[in-house]
């Protein structure tokens, strides 16, 4: 007795379809999560020219390593009324803040400067409330003949 293989299954057009489907399907939905999660990571930074900026590079990070010597860090955080606090740690007494500058880093029409005055509690207070939304503020402090740089994240 002599036994017949089993036919094989024919490869037919909807096959083909099926298999161009779940490749291009995996494609797409690969796709829109990257660009999901790329929309979301935006940090905001940019700028005019990529190659003048990539010039300044090592005096940003000299002068960021200066900064980080110093000991000095920033906490900001808006109150209700849109006003923004900031306390200063490990900076002298006396210390004050010469310039401070919030960024919004999705739309940099809407930037603007800010005053801050010292209050009874060794914080700062805000002059100009801030609207909704996500900041970063760049903050330059100067106390007992020494200026620090920073920036804090501001939600």
């Amino acid at each position: 007795m002599t036994t017949q293989p089993a036919p094989r299954a024919r490869f037919t057009g909807w096959h083909f379809t099926l298999i161009m489907i779940a490749f291009f399907g995996v494609v797409i939905v690969v796709n829109v999560g990257m660009a999901r999660i790329a929309s979301r990571s935006f940090t905001g930074i940019v700028v005019e020219n990529g190659y003048v900026a990539s010039q300044s590079f090592n005096r940003w990070l000299d002068a960021a390593a200066r900064d980080k010597a110093m000991g000095w860090s920033a906490v900001a955080h808006r109150q209700a009324d849109g006003h923004v606090v900031l306390n200063l740690a490990g900076a002298p007494a006396g210390t004050r803040i010469s310039a401070a500058h919030a960024i919004q880093p999705l739309d940099g029409k809407a930037d603007r400067a800010l005053a801050f005055t010292p209050a009874a509690d060794g914080s700062f207070g805000s002059a100009q409330a801030l609207p909704a939304g996500r900041w970063r503020l760049l903050i330059e402090a100067e106390g007992q003949g020494q200026t620090w740089h920073g920036e804090v994240p501001l939600q």
